[in-house]
């Protein structure tokens, strides 16, 4: 979860390409599958955010690790919390992201943008989180385990 340091602090998202197998099409934070040579969840999150988007480790500050985020499809998430300072420049992989947004912070941590949703499927009930976000005249649907991760995270903060 890279907070961008602005005079109001930003969230660094990505909108995935459309032709990935997992995730097409999906606002998510950078990030991706543990590498046999990543040290651990930290040095994961370094590798994917220069892999996908040119995000040099010298312009992050990690802060620490959240708990690990379970979603309804098995896939064990640890959100790593992290500072990005000014200065910084992207260059996208164009395989992995189609675009590269910010939502402010502030935005993001109030409960009032934050909508849960439900519906039966096979049997179950499912439930999420979602975060509507109109930046300028593109709305971002902000939903599932990245909502849902906000949504811990503006969790811990309140308590």
């Amino acid at each position: 979860m890279p907070i961008v340091m602005r005079e109001q602090p930003t969230v660094l998202l990505t909108e995935r390409t459309r032709h990935l197998s997992t995730h097409s099409g999906q606002i998510a934070f950078p990030g991706g599958k543990a590498d046999e040579e990543d040290v651990d969840a930290v040095g994961t999150a370094l590798r994917e955010a220069q892999e996908e988007l040119g995000l040099h480790p010298a312009f992050v500050q990690v802060l620490g690790v959240l708990p690990h985020y379970v979603t309804g499809s098995a896939f064990i998430i640890t959100p790593v919390v992290a500072l990005v300072v000014p200065g910084f420049t992207l260059n996208p992989n164009a395989h992995e992201v189609a675009d590269v947004f910010e939502v402010p912070l502030e935005f993001l941590m109030n409960p009032a943008h934050h909508q849960r949703h439900a519906l039966e499927w096979e049997g179950l009930r499912r439930e999420w989180f979602s975060m509507p976000y109109l930046d300028q005249n593109k709305q971002r649907f902000i939903w599932g385990a990245t909502a849902g991760m906000l949504r811990n995270f503006y969790r811990m903060l309140s308590a």
